[in-house]
């Protein structure tokens, strides 16, 4: 055998026993006449001694001749180090080693494998298998795999059945890009990458499964970030014979188990907020509510002056930004170039000092007076030692540039604690948003959603303001999970998709075996799908995905380390009926 113990857990009760370890080499600390050298493998690090009174000369020679990431096995006996570390586990103890196996060589890695590596973000995706080895990601990695473990134990409990769906399915027009797959068989005609098993977690429930769940891979064919990939991970859940508050129950009950089973924290509230208040107070509907900063609307304290920028202003608003009075001048200008960078794209930014002795200093003092400043610092809540930032401009982008601003002014505040957890429930989204470039309404999740309860008849007459059975869960200010009262039976749906400008036709192409479906007695019902890989990073304290998969890809959608995607050649393109049409 290739081992009697692991690299992390000999201790000083295993003292004078004969062990044998493998693994990698960390580091060699050469002395000449003694060599200390530290071995790892996934559970920890030990120490190997080397002395060449008690070690055979043969032994101290492949001993020196060792090199970082070499691979070995050796054997020794356990002994008590003369010089502990408290720092690792296994501190107190060291082998004497007796006999020694170099099992493979390694050649000089491109990055120190350190908790803090040499190595940039291009460097340690190329060599993703050596960044594996690292303890930030190798923990990532195990930590996944705990919260994975948690919530299937959660839902089995519950009577969740755990049904796997297919990969290759039917493209359909709704959402974003399908990654399509060429079929070979049936020449011309293609499958399309599951961005969700929406439609057949749905027919789980017609077919009487009544609790489903499945931790399941989904593509989207979309533009990257820090926090998205083109291949993730949902957590997606169905349940039949249910209303919404049956829903919200069962994953509120989920995610306290997570949050006490991975972070040892007991979260009893899950406060709810309509999509409509979201906006109006967040600017966002994935508030983070860790602290505050609640949106002021000024209009009616700001628009009764010569203060053009206000007064041609669709909407006024700021915030009280708490401790703010104590930035310089300096701080304050790069806050206002701040939100007239292109990404945020604010014209510009007004301020008001609330001073300690009840007096304010703004920005437009030529336009405004005390009493008038006075009333900003109500309308935002803002008290002595704070900063109001106020910002103006068309209703949705104002908003969504505030709501940048805040969260920005958070992390430079130290407000956003990753040890710390506020967990939301938005609810009621609208059920269609109107989409310019296409002049047409879109479904706001997808169109399998069903409208609240006594709305339907509003998709006819004013459907921008239809209403959806919808919740979206919030953590921290990231969505992590999204769901909805379905649809659940054929002439609704036919509404529905008519609305969204299918013909009857298309309707048919598209979602015929659902419909067909629902003739067939199909229950009522509904679900939500968790995303795994964000839900994985927030428990772990961070908000990007990638350290918490395994094999990445960049934010060009390529994995830089396998070198794909990539050409295919032309006797495959020919075998699946394929020509390219490449722009030059």
């Amino acid at each position: 055998m290739y081992r009697s113990h692991n690299c992390g857990e000999l201790r000083a009760s295993h003292s004078n026993i004969e062990v044998t370890l493998s693994g990698w080499v960390q580091s060699v600390r050469d002395k000449g006449f003694m060599i200390y050298l530290d071995l790892r493998d996934r559970y920890g690090i030990t120490q190997l001694y080397f002395d060449e009174e008690r070690t055979p000369k043969a032994i101290m020679e492949k001993a020196s001749k060792l090199g970082r990431e070499f691979v070995i096995q050796v054997k020794g006996n356990v002994i008590e180090r003369a010089s502990k570390n408290p720092n690792i586990p296994t501190g107190d103890i060291e082998v004497l080693v007796s006999e020694l196996n170099i099992l493979n060589t390694s050649i000089v890695p491109p990055f120190t494998i350190e908790d803090k590596t040499d190595g940039g973000d291009d460097l340690r995706m190329k060599y993703r298998y050596l960044d594996i080895r690292r303890n930030p990601v190798k923990n990532s990695l195990i930590f996944r795999h705990k919260v994975a473990q948690a919530v299937r134990n959660y839902l089995s409990n519950e009577d969740f059945i755990e049904v796997e769906t297919p990969y290759l399915i039917k493209s359909t027009p709704e959402g974003a890009r399908d990654f399509v797959v060429p079929s070979r068989m049936n020449e011309g005609q293609f499958y399309a990458l599951p961005q969700s098993p929406q439609t057949f977690k749905q027919l789980l429930m017609v077919g009487g499964m009544d609790k489903y769940f499945q931790i399941v891979k989904c593509f989207r064919d979309e533009d990257l970030r820090a926090d998205r990939q083109p291949e993730f991970t949902q957590i997606d859940c169905e349940m039949a014979f249910v209303e919404q508050e049956d829903i919200l129950n069962t994953f509120e009950g989920l995610t306290r188990h997570l949050l006490k089973e991975i972070n040892g924290v007991e979260v009893e509230k899950f406060p709810r907020i309509l999509y409509d208040d979201a906006m109006r107070l967040y600017g966002n509907d994935k508030p983070d509510i860790r602290f505050g900063m609640e949106f002021g609307e000024l209009n009616e304290v700001t628009q009764h002056k010569d203060f053009g920028v206000f007064n041609s202003a669709e909407l006024v608003i700021g915030i009280a930004v708490p401790g703010g009075n104590k930035f310089t001048r300096k701080e304050i200008d790069n806050l206002i170039k701040w939100v007239k960078r292109p990404q945020v794209g604010a014209l510009g930014m007004i301020y008001s000092r609330c001073n300690d002795d009840g007096t304010f200093k703004s920005s437009v003092d030529k336009f405004y007076d005390q009493e008038d400043l006075a009333k900003w610092a109500e309308v935002t809540g803002a008290k002595a030692g704070d900063l109001v930032c106020v910002l103006s401009g068309e209703t949705n982008k104002v908003r969504a540039q505030l709501s940048a601003l805040r969260m920005e002014l958070a992390e430079q505040l130290g407000l956003r604690k990753p040890n710390e957890f506020a967990p939301l429930w938005v609810m009621d989204f609208p059920l269609l948003e109107w989409d310019e470039e296409t002049e047409r309404y879109h479904a706001m999740h997808h169109p399998f959603t069903s409208p609240k309860p006594g709305q339907l008849e509003l998709l006819d007459t004013n459907p921008g303001e239809v209403k959806a059975n919808a919740y979206d869960l919030v953590l921290n200010g990231n969505e992590i999970g999204g769901g909805s009262i379905r649809i659940h039976d054929k002439a609704t749906q036919a509404i529905m998709l008519k609305h969204l400008g299918f013909t009857e036709e298309e309707a048919r192409a598209q979602f015929g075996f659902l419909m067909d479906a629902f003739e067939y007695g199909a229950p009522p019902h509904g679900g939500i799908a968790f995303g795994l890989d964000r839900l994985v990073a927030i428990l772990g304290g961070q908000e990007t995905i990638r350290d918490y998969i395994a094999f990445p890809k960049n934010n060009s959608g390529r994995d830089v380390m396998i070198d794909a995607p990539a050409p295919i050649d032309d006797e495959q393109l020919t075998e699946l009926s394929l020509k390219l049409n490449l722009k030059s």
